[in-house]
């Protein structure tokens, strides 16, 4: 991985495990056992994703098994009690599907994992066709980022950009992904717009900017 910002497509996973809409509960269950995944799209026709179903959506026939829900949680989980009797994905899934498509970028995927309270989410082209899955620890991955690669995209994409002649020299040291940017400079103005710029390179943790500026004095 090169460059911020990444995509989705950088790092989803192409290899994706998926259920049609007449998949039986049963089969599901035991997908999602043997390929350790706790949701599934569902497909229909030339692998249009239109619902997923989790084990959120599973649970209901469980916890309804040997109960007999008053009339105040007939009325407050009508959906839940429609799943517990379901047995095919198109009655169990949840639709539409929260997707994302391949050009998203890392940060609008968590802003959508986090609004949705949802792991996973498909990945599909603009035809709604299913291209991968992401989930939270694909979104990690760019942390895994060796410190010598931040340092040379900071160096490339922010310092020598935003301070093409210093005063002094700026240097840059990463360490566990954080950057430590110190140097003389000639704006001061320029040095918090520098601070949000690494900030944003995928795969720093933090930013610890030292450097100063010849117009302050």
């Amino acid at each position: 991985m090169h460059g911020s910002p990444h995509q989705v497509g950088d790092v989803m996973t192409r290899a994706v495990v998926a259920v049609g809409r007449k998949a039986l509960f049963k089969d599901i269950v035991e997908r999602m056992d043997q390929w350790k995944v706790s949701a599934l799209p569902v497909l229909e026709g030339d692998g249009r994703v239109i619902g997923v179903v989790s084990e959120a959506d599973l649970l209901p026939k469980e916890e309804f098994r040997d109960s007999d829900p008053d009339r105040f949680t007939q009325l407050r989980r009508l959906t839940d009690l429609a799943k517990a009797g379901a047995v095919l994905a198109e009655e169990l899934m949840s639709t539409p599907a929260v997707t994302v498509h391949t050009d998203a970028t890392l940060a609008e995927a968590a802003r959508i994992m986090a609004l949705r309270h949802v792991k996973r989410l498909p990945v599909v082209n603009t035809g709604g066709v299913l291209e991968g899955v992401v989930s939270r620890g694909d979104l990690l991955k760019v942390f895994l980022r060796p410190d010598n690669e931040l340092a040379d995209e900071i160096r490339r994409d922010v310092v020598d950009v935003l301070f093409p002649a210093p005063v002094e020299p700026v240097h840059i040291m990463v360490t566990d992904g954080v950057a430590t940017l110190t140097g003389r400079v000639g704006e001061s103005a320029r040095i918090p717009l520098a601070t949000r710029m690494v900030q944003g390179v995928e795969g720093v943790v933090g930013v610890d900017c030292r450097l100063t500026a010849a117009d302050v004095e």
